[in-house]
């Protein structure tokens, strides 16, 4: 079935972010997100989920354990499951990305402290 942001459901989360499911099952989910400028997630792990993050447009600030790492355009990161991480949009731009999650993060988030 063809899929765009169009005709997918659209949330809003964080400080005025957009996302859009794809593709919404247990087995599998897929976003199309936006984060604004200055913009992050709070920091969390999954403890089934593995996610896969592909910058569409703008340069992602991701916050992996202790390390951090930028991913710009064009490239991804892989992130299994157990390891504490976030996304941050340092820039003056927006930020597009896609998340795959496999399984569904649903009922699978833990948001940490710091």
């Amino acid at each position: 079935m063809k899929k765009s942001k169009d005709t997918c459901e659209h949330y809003y989360w964080g400080e005025n972010c957009s996302g859009w499911h794809l593709v919404k099952s247990k087995s599998l989910s897929v976003i199309e997100e936006m984060m604004p400028p200055k913009t992050q997630e709070k920091k969390h792990y999954h403890n089934n989920s593995q996610q896969f993050f592909r910058v569409l447009s703008g340069k992602a600030t991701f916050e992996i354990e202790n390390e951090t790492i930028e991913v710009e355009s064009g490239d991804g990161i892989h992130i299994p499951p157990k390891i504490k991480h976030r996304i941050r949009n340092d820039q003056c731009e927006n930020l597009e990305f896609i998340v795959i999650s496999e399984p569904t993060t649903r009922r699978d988030r833990y948001e940490l402290d710091a």
